[in-house]
């Protein structure tokens, strides 16, 4: 059984100003453990322990008013309805994101999600990609399978440590 990817949130986690050498060589020995399928990515079950202990308020800018239920995978573009796609969503975001997949609404909001939202999407998209048998699907290939999403949107560089928001906190 492969050994779970996943534990500490590394230099965002340890308030770090810039990764460091450590940071580096963990985001490289576990990149290396899921390519060769010596490590797997962690269930969901984290993140709905999380979703459930964590204050209710907007996964998209922290606001606790007016919450409504909002899926990270619209429904109308196939996302699954399923508990953990899921997620708080303040009414003013939940109707500007409309049909959008969260990564193209935060594109068009220039916006980065917490970690944490990264995190619980990515994995649903993989196991999405999982069910559908597409996961050996070059990139470039993707764009004619008709996903409820755009690998492409995956990010592939973040902000600055001191850009990244592990969680949207709502206002105090």
């Amino acid at each position: 059984m492969p050994a779970m990817a996943e534990g500490s949130d590394g230099a965002l986690g340890d308030s770090a100003e810039r990764y460091e050498r450590n940071h580096f060589a963990i985001r490289n020995k576990l990149y290396q453990g899921l390519v060769s399928g010596k490590m797997s990515m962690r269930s969901l079950y984290h993140d709905e322990r999380l979703k459930m202990t964590m204050p209710q308020a907007c996964y998209y800018c922290g606001s606790d008013d007016n919450l409504a239920v909002d899926h990270l995978i619209p429904r109308i573009k196939g996302g699954p309805d399923e508990a953990d796609n899921l997620v708080w969503a303040c009414r003013f975001c939940n109707s500007s994101k409309q049909g959008r997949d969260m990564l193209e609404w935060m594109k068009v909001k220039c916006r980065f999600p917490s970690v944490l939202l990264l995190r619980r999407y990515t994995k649903i998209v993989a196991r999405y990609c999982e069910r559908q048998g597409c996961m050996d699907v070059h990139l470039a290939e993707t764009q004619a399978l008709a996903l409820p999403f755009d690998l492409q949107l995956l990010p592939t560089q973040f902000p600055p440590l001191k850009g990244l928001q592990r969680w949207a906190y709502p206002a105090t």
